[in-house]
C-alpha cells in the first residue's frame, strides 16, 4: 500500500471515531479524538516502554502489591469507565507519578520516599485516576503528538515506516502539560474518590505541601507536567471545609505506609 492509499485509510477512519465525549466530573461535552476501547490500547501498547524509561518495577511484591491495593481501592469509587487499571511502582528516583489512558497508573520510588502516609499516597493516585476518568492524557496526546501517529498505534501492530520511535513517543508522553483547568478537576475528583474509599483528605495537601517544599530547593518532576501547588492547596482546602469538615475515622495509614513501603525501600 503506497503512502497516499495509507493517509485516506487514516483520515477515513479518523471521520469515524471523531465526536464528543461528556466530562464525568465537569459535565461538560469535549472533543475527543480516541474512543475508549482505543485508550487503553494505547497505554498497552507504551506502558512497558514507560517501566523500561524509568529504570523498570521496584522488586518487592510486597510493596507492588500494596500500591495496588490502595489504587484499585479508590479507582472502585471513581466513575464507571470500561478500564482495567493497572497500578506500579518504578525504580526511578525522580519525584514523579502519571497516568497513561486506559488505566496505566506509575509512582517513582522518589515519590514514594517522600511520602510518608496511606492517606498521602490516596491523594496521588486518586489525582491520577481522575486523569484517566477525564481523559486528560488521551486529549494532550490527540492535541500534541498527532492524527496520523496515534491512529496508526491503534491500527497497526507495529510502527509504520517513517513515524517516531516507540522511544521517542514516550518522551513526548512524558512530556505532556496539563492546563491548570486539569489540574483542578483532578485534584478534586480525585479527593472526592479517596474520601469514598475512606481516606483523610489533608493526605492530598500534605503531599502538595511536601511538593511546594522541594521545589523550592530544585525542579520537581512531578512539577514539570503538573502546575504549582501553591494555589491549589488553597482550593483543596476549601473544598475540606464545605464537604468533608468531619475527617474522624478516615484512615491516615502511617504505620501502614511505613510497613509496605518505607522498610521495603530502605531495606
Amino acid at each position: 500500500m503506497n503512502e497516499k492509499a495509507r493517509r485516506l485509510i487514516l483520515l477515513l477512519s479518523l471521520f469515524s471515531f471523531w465526536g464528543c465525549a461528556v466530562n464525568p466530573l465537569t459535565g461538560e461535552k469535549e472533543f475527543m479524538l480516541l474512543s475508549e476501547e482505543q485508550d487503553a490500547k494505547i497505554g498497552r501498547k507504551y506502558a512497558p516502554e514507560i517501566e523500561k524509561q524509568m529504570g523498570g518495577r521496584i522488586e518487592s511484591r510486597r510493596l507492588q502489591d500494596y500500591i495496588n491495593s490502595v489504587g484499585q481501592g479508590i479507582a472502585r469509587r471513581s466513575y464507571d469507565r470500561p478500564f482495567e487499571y493497572r497500578f506500579a511502582a518504578l525504580n526511578d528516583d525522580s519525584i514523579n507519578a502519571f497516568a497513561l489512558p486506559g488505566g496505566y497508573i506509575f509512582v517513582t520510588k522518589g515519590m514514594l520516599k517522600k511520602l510518608s502516609t496511606e492517606a498521602q499516597l490516596a491523594g496521588i493516585l486518586g489525582h491520577e485516576i481522575s486523569h484517566v476518568v477525564t481523559r486528560d492524557t488521551s486529549a494532550l496526546m490527540s492535541r500534541e503528538i498527532g492524527i496520523d501517529l496515534l491512529l496508526s498505534v491503534v491500527t497497526t501492530e507495529q510502527t509504520p515506516p517513517g513515524v517516531l520511535v516507540a522511544t521517542d513517543i514516550t518522551r513526548q508522553i512524558l512530556g505532556l502539560r496539563y492546563s491548570r483547568r486539569q489540574e483542578q478537576v483532578a485534584d478534586i475528583g480525585g479527593m472526592k474518590y479517596m474520601v469514598a474509599a475512606g481516606f483523610n483528605p489533608y493526605g492530598m495537601v500534605e503531599t502538595m505541601r511536601m511538593l511546594e517544599q522541594e521545589q523550592k530547593s530544585r525542579p520537581i518532576e512531578f512539577l514539570s507536567s503538573h502546575p504549582s501547588p501553591e494555589n491549589r492547596i488553597e482550593y483543596l482546602m476549601e473544598r475540606i471545609r464545605e464537604d468533608y469538615f468531619n475527617t474522624a475515622g478516615l484512615k491516615v495509614g502511617k504505620d501502614e505506609y511505613a510497613q509496605n513501603v518505607l522498610d521495603e525501600l530502605y531495606d
